[in-house]
């Protein structure tokens, strides 16, 4: 079943986290240091994070100043092709060159407020939200093109050091799978 994030209030802290990258190194929030920090709730099973993935590594690969890093908290145990080596696959298969960590006790999803994959929030310097919400109006079988338009227009109003203007659209997609 499709849902929209949560649209946490602009102006929240980056919640601190500590989690391991497919390789089993802890990454953190202090280990990301560029102007912007995208934080984006992702897993392999999601047609809507396939319907966007191989745009989503070219685009983020194509970010100057911007950290990015993927984030999968669905419960590997009853969705196994989110377990770390789907997740290695779909890193691969969509070239995702940055960190893809497993929150596989899903207290980072909580943390964060994530409620969709894909979910994507945007730090400023001070590691406050900028931009939450839809990486465009793209979704599987609506014919809009995967274009990355509204986060790149929030990534460029971030390196202003201007307010990302409203209206933020949510981003549509699986739920996140919870633990029982």
């Amino acid at each position: 079943m499709a849902l929209n994030s949560s649209m946490v209030p602009l102006g929240t802290a980056a919640p601190d986290f500590s989690l391991p990258d497919l390789d089993g190194a802890l990454r953190s929030l202090s280990d990301f240091e560029a102007t912007a920090l995208l934080v984006a709730f992702t897993c392999n099973h999601c047609p809507y994070v396939r319907h966007i993935e191989h745009a989503f590594g070219a685009f983020s690969a194509g970010q100057a100043d911007l950290d990015v890093v993927a984030v999968c908290a669905n419960d590997a145990e009853n969705y196994p092709d989110d377990a770390p080596a789907g997740l290695a696959e779909q890193a691969a298969r969509a070239q995702w060159t940055f960190p893809y960590l497993v929150d596989e006790s899903q207290a980072v999803a909580r943390a964060y407020n994530a409620a969709c994959t894909p979910d994507f929030f945007l730090y400023g310097p001070d590691r406050k939200l900028a931009y939450r919400g839809a990486f465009d109006g793209s979704t599987p079988g609506n014919g809009v093109p995967v274009t990355g338009e509204y986060l790149a227009s929030a990534i460029e109003q971030v390196r202003k050091g201007e307010p990302v203007p409203l209206p933020h659209y949510p981003s549509t997609g699986c739920g996140i799978k919870w633990r029982a």
